[in-house]
């Protein structure tokens, strides 16, 4: 077993699927990044403005900042990660588009703001599947998250061209109950594919 819970053959596996999502994210066409946005804004306006977690983007990753100011415009309190020590849940802090952003951990940018808890998460990955498992970097820090946070609401994200047709599961990973993409809303139907 690997620190993450993983058979040594499962860790092996989401590590060849981390390589080759980060290749092909180097590749996506960042035009992509509005079309996603558009299509979360179109599931949450729907919804009562709340507190959601956002993501400032890294290099080649979806890119959330146009939605979060469009969020902010209509009422939503928009709140960003910061990435703990190893081992805990991430912390989020408060973000407006006149707050002063820092550098924090693993190249990541955070707003300067109060800590607060989200109603809804929006949640980053590498690569997903139908069954709506997702795989991240390999920190941990969104599993960690979700798992201290039941209550809120989890929104997976990404391109398209991320999913794979199976995600190797450990014994920590629980599936999204959705996953918005450019194209469509992946919504798992439970044990449909287990």
């Amino acid at each position: 077993m690997t620190g993450s819970g993983d058979l040594p053959e499962t860790a092996s596996d989401k590590r060849a699927i981390r390589f080759a999502m980060k290749a092909a994210l180097q590749q996506a066409d960042p035009s992509l990044s509005a079309l996603l946005c558009n299509r979360l804004y179109a599931r949450l306006c729907g919804r009562p403005p709340a507190r959601i977690a956002c993501v400032w983007p890294m290099p080649d990753e979806v890119d959330l900042r146009p939605l979060s100011h469009r969020l902010h415009e209509v009422g939503w309190q928009i709140l960003m990660p910061e990435t703990p020590p190893k081992g805990s849940p991430l912390i989020f802090r408060q973000w407006d588009p006149d707050c002063s952003m820092r550098e924090g951990r693993f190249g990541t940018v955070c707003p300067d703001g109060p800590v607060d808890v989200p109603d809804v998460i929006l949640v980053p990955m590498l690569a997903f599947d139908r069954r709506g498992y997702r795989l991240g970097y390999g920190g941990g820090y969104y599993d960690r998250t979700l798992a201290a946070l039941p209550d809120a609401c989890a929104i997976g994200y990404a391109f398209s061209v991320q999913e794979v047709p199976h995600i190797p599961v450990g014994p920590f990973d629980v599936p999204l109950p959705v996953i918005v993409t450019e194209k469509e809303d992946v919504i798992p139907v439970a044990g449909l594919f287990s």
